[in-house]
């Protein structure tokens, strides 16, 4: 619906919809996981302070890690508030490069910071340099800002071409396009070493170009592209190579430690969610959480929550997920704005592929990326933006039309239709 929509019908309108009531599901399926986040965390914090003061000799105390969370939960409250209260255009117009820029500065100095200079606040994570690290304050990841900057800046670059009718431009379209995909990349997978964030950032581009309305060809030779330089990005690295080999051996070598096993991580996820039977073990009698399960509070929190919560709880977040990014496809297909409706689907592939590659990995499915899961992972820079980005689609949810688009009605200014004031949350089914 979305591709056919916007493929046949390449003008944007001026102005948007009169402004109605938004799609208030999105606070709420946000606000569930969150909040579940917390519980979650405020369970597993006094066994994550005793594996730290043990394996590294810290004085964290039983509630810092809740206290951490909890500080995160708010700032992302804080950004989608700001996100939803500042008027699109400010994100989407000529500021969208700045945000851009900045992105790509960041990357630069840190990089620089850490590996040039050597400086304190850049400080080096197996083998790589991914955050500032601001003391009491946190740490801040730039590769985020740098997603988020490139969502924007393309979502509006590639919303005029399509008005232009130049969105299969090789010249006009295609380069420039490929030009900052690739300089994005290159500061997030080679210079920061995260194949992960950077996968992230493909499936954005990719949805905004396939929703776009692109065509199919130029499309299947972007696909070829991006799969042969994944190629590259995995076998010019010892490290990804080594994660591609651990997942294609399977079960195939045991050990009891990592430094016998290197699919150490993978069995113990499997055994924390079969742990958790049908209905978990119940809060804060997690075992895998005491040391056995790496990063148990970040990358690995849906294979705590397993066990936690057991196959029906795994269900039901599965669910909250579900039904958050079909809100988010609900509100793109009744966009008549072309940028705007590519900057949601941007947003979905953004979520999707977070969730998507994240419950893959614990489950066995795909290589062990170090991908956060979205508003459930312990950690402030991924959550900070993907409420950012839900704020600005929870702002964008207002202008929408009535109806999913028909052929001939993208471009259509609806402002004059018959009861305007009644959207398509005028029906019987209210939250």
């Amino acid at each position: 619906i979305l591709r056919n929509s916007i493929a046949k019908n390449r003008q944007s309108i001026a102005q948007p919809v009169r402004s109605h009531r938004p799609m208030y599901q999105i606070v709420l399926y946000m606000g569930l996981l969150l909040l579940l986040g917390l519980i979650v965390m405020y369970a597993l914090g006094p066994q994550r302070a005793n594996v730290m003061n043990y394996a590294y000799g810290t004085n964290y105390s039983d509630t810092y890690f809740f206290g951490k969370q909890l500080t995160s939960v708010l700032i992302a409250v804080v950004a989608f508030s700001a996100f939803y209260f500042t008027p699109y255009k400010w994100f989407t117009g000529e500021r969208s490069k700045y945000i851009l820029y900045a992105g790509f500065a960041l990357c630069i100095l840190l990089f620089l910071s850490g590996a040039v200079l050597h400086l304190s606040f850049a400080q080096e994570t197996n083998g790589a340099y991914r955050w500032f690290y601001l003391g009491g304050l946190g740490s801040f990841q730039p590769s985020e800002l740098l997603k988020y900057g490139v969502l924007l800046f393309l979502a509006g670059f590639l919303g005029r071409r399509s008005q232009q009718g130049k969105l299969n431009d090789i010249q006009e379209t295609i380069i420039p396009l490929g030009i900052i995909s690739g300089l994005s990349l290159l500061m997030i997978v080679f210079l920061q070493k995260d194949l992960g964030t950077g996968i992230s950032l493909i499936a954005i581009i990719l949805s905004m170009i396939l929703v776009a309305g692109i065509d199919w060809k130029i499309f299947k030779k972007i696909l070829a592209i991006v799969a042969l330089c994944g190629l590259v990005m995995i076998f010019t690295s010892p490290h990804r190579i080594e994660r591609v080999m651990t997942f294609v051996q399977g079960d195939s070598h045991k050990g009891t430690s990592s430094q016998e096993n290197k699919n150490y991580h993978i069995q113990q996820a499997r055994i924390a969610i079969g742990s958790g039977g049908l209905l978990g073990l119940g809060i804060g009698k997690s075992v895998q959480a005491t040391g056995y399960l790496p990063e148990a509070t970040n990358d690995s929190i849906f294979a705590v929550m397993g066990e936690t919560f057991g196959f029906v709880g795994l269900m039901a977040i599965l669910a909250l997920f579900t039904a958050l990014l079909l809100s988010i496809l609900h509100v793109a297909a009744r966009l008549p704005n072309v940028t705007l409706r590519l900057i949601v689907a941007g947003i979905f592939g953004w979520i999707a592929s977070h969730v998507i590659l994240n419950i893959a990995a614990m489950t066995g499915l795909a290589p062990l990326t170090g991908i956060p899961l979205p508003l459930l992972s312990y950690g402030g820079t991924s959550m900070l933006f993907i409420a950012a980005a839900l704020g600005l689609v929870f702002q964008i949810s207002k202008y929408t039309s009535h109806k999913a688009l028909e052929e001939g009605e993208s471009g259509q200014d609806l402002s004059g239709r018959r009861r305007l004031r009644r959207t398509r949350y005028a029906s019987s089914s209210r939250i």
